[in-house]
């Protein structure tokens, strides 16, 4: 349950991160532009999908800058035999490719997509075991392991029924003999990837695969892929496998860059502190990465990467636990706040600091998240527009939302807000600049310089079930005399609508935000550019 912590804000503090508001003030929300504070580019990797089922054509549309190749289902992937495992996520099954060509799938996956001109993120399995062989397979068939609480009512390989590792009594079954359908993993296998990649594609500085990763959520593999790694594995052995795989990574191609740990919600971001020099897992990731940079001469983690889904149970905490990623003022309820952190997430400022502490230089990444509920609601679309504003206002380096809409499902315009809010191709900006909300928790507002033509583009989000009635003061930017106006609301779940222009002065504009909406407002100089000082 999300719990919301009343407070006025720490308005020197949130002046400080680009957001300096009074989030659960009771008045009518006031909105102010600076065009010339608080600028920093915007990297456009932050808008990544993952892979599956991404419609081509919507990754096209947006212009996806980068597709992920990852998840549970490829940590045992074999490029020899092109196939993996999906552990306790799908009954241990394996294989079930019937002509495997080395790499296909993952080939297949950067082809698909290099029309949108995406960079690839493709996951280097570094756990213990990879699958040994395409022909269909499973880790606890119930002729062996006898009856489970559950099996796989589809596939049936060799006429065995595949259970899910669980007895009928509740006991968590152990597999007797993984080499049945595994094979150890080792540098050279991945690396025999890595040249194959290179040789097809060629190096990330041409044009290549610019980004791998290092395995999937480690410290979950004792409960997803406990049949071949029953005990886990902790944070010493995930940073030694890392060091080794990641080394390879940028001896085959040096300019690719390397994410990692890669690792789950709240958990595994705390890892076992006593084992970790008394610091939470991503800390001591990061200070054992940069350790291994001094002994050895060489960088080779770029991202600190890690995933994080929040927490809400309806639309409006929904809309709220978005604050997790920033607000210093808001308690999302969750056991790591309470027993760790011991106040709010402020996730993306933690994590910065977290670098600037143990390994400054590195960039961050959010390579899993999701706020998405699964039921197709304007506030699906709402929610991850904030998140993306977000990430670009914050100083987010790269980020794969999970999973990949339909084109048409309503968090698939959050998307086009930013890439392709009038179906010409026209995109957010890519200088952010300082956009205050005196209520960001209503009507969030995001702002950003746009340097193919000098355009000041806004995105404004009213998250209440009210219309906003309010101004926008704008600073150190002389308009011309309209702007134009976009805007998805529940008014129209498939369209974003093109509403024509509003006037403005140099002193800003006055605007009524429908309830649940997201307006984009492009704002157009006299000149390129033309800022007044």
């Amino acid at each position: 349950m999300i719990t919301r912590k009343a407070s006025l804000v720490f308005l020197s503090l949130l002046a400080a991160i680009g957001c300096r508001a009074k989030l659960d003030a009771p008045s009518i929300p006031t909105l102010a532009v600076d065009a010339t504070a608080g600028q920093h580019a915007i990297d456009p990797n932050i808008y990544g999908i993952a892979n599956y089922s991404l419609d081509a054509k919507y990754a096209e549309e947006i212009q996806v800058p980068n597709i992920r190749w990852g998840g549970d289902g490829v940590t045992r992937y074999n490029w020899q035999v092109d196939s993996s495992n999906a552990g306790f996520d799908w009954y241990f099954m394996g294989g079930g490719n019937p002509n495997p060509v080395p790499g296909a799938s993952a080939d297949l996956m950067i082809n698909t997509y290099k029309p949108a001109h995406a960079g690839a993120l493709i996951t280097i399995p570094i756990i213990p075991y990879v699958s040994s062989t395409a022909a269909s397979n499973c880790s606890f068939p119930t002729s062996i392991y006898g009856a489970q609480q559950s099996t796989n009512p589809y596939v049936h390989p060799n006429g065995e029924n595949c259970g899910n590792g669980i007895s009928l009594s509740g006991a968590q079954l152990l597999d007797s003999n993984i080499y049945a359908n595994h094979i150890n993993n080792s540098v050279a296998l991945q690396q025999g990837w890595l040249e194959h990649l290179v040789r097809t594609f060629g190096t990330a500085a041409k044009g290549g695969v610019p980004f791998y990763q290092l395995d999937n959520e480690p410290a979950g593999w004792g409960n997803t892929h406990r049949d071949v790694e029953p005990h886990g594995a902790d944070y010493n052995t995930i940073i030694s496998l890392g060091q080794q795989y990641a080394a390879m990574v940028k001896q085959v191609d040096p300019s690719a860059m390397v994410l990692g740990p890669s690792d789950f919600s709240l958990g595994g971001w705390i890892g076992t502190p006593s084992q970790q020099n008394k610091l939470y897992a991503g800390q001591y990731y990061l200070q054992q990465m940069a350790a291994y940079h001094q002994k050895n001469g060489k960088r080779v983690l770029d991202y600190f990467d890690e995933h994080y889904y929040p927490g809400f149970t309806d639309p409006t905490s929904q809309l709220a636990s978005t604050r997790t990623f920033w607000d210093p003022t808001y308690n999302g309820g969750t056991w790591v706040e309470q027993s760790y952190f011991h106040g709010p997430m402020r996730l993306i400022s933690r994590f910065q600091q977290w670098i600037a502490q143990y390994y400054p230089g590195t960039k961050l990444a959010f390579s899993e998240y999701s706020i998405d509920s699964g039921k197709k609601l304007v506030t699906d679309a709402l929610a991850e527009a904030d998140v993306l504003g977000i990430f670009g206002s914050h100083g987010v380096d790269f980020a794969n939302m999970w999973t990949a809409p339909a084109p048409t499902d309503p968090i698939a315009y959050a998307f086009r807000l930013y890439r392709n809010y009038d179906g010409q191709g026209g995109q957010f900006g890519n200088t952010s600049v300082l956009a205050s909300s005196t209520n960001q928790a209503k009507l969030s507002i995001y702002g950003a310089l746009r340097s193919s033509d000098g355009a000041l583009t806004l995105i404004l989000i009213n998250k209440t079930t009210s219309a906003i009635q309010t101004s926008l003061s704008l600073a150190h930017f002389t308009p011309d005399p309209s702007a134009s106006v976009y805007s998805y609301s529940r008014a129209n779940l498939q369209k974003i609508r093109a509403l024509g222009k509003i006037s403005i002065t140099p002193a800003g504009f006055s605007y009524n935000f429908p309830a649940y909406s997201a307006t984009v407002f492009v704002v157009t100089a006299p000149a390129l550019p033309h800022l007044r000082k």
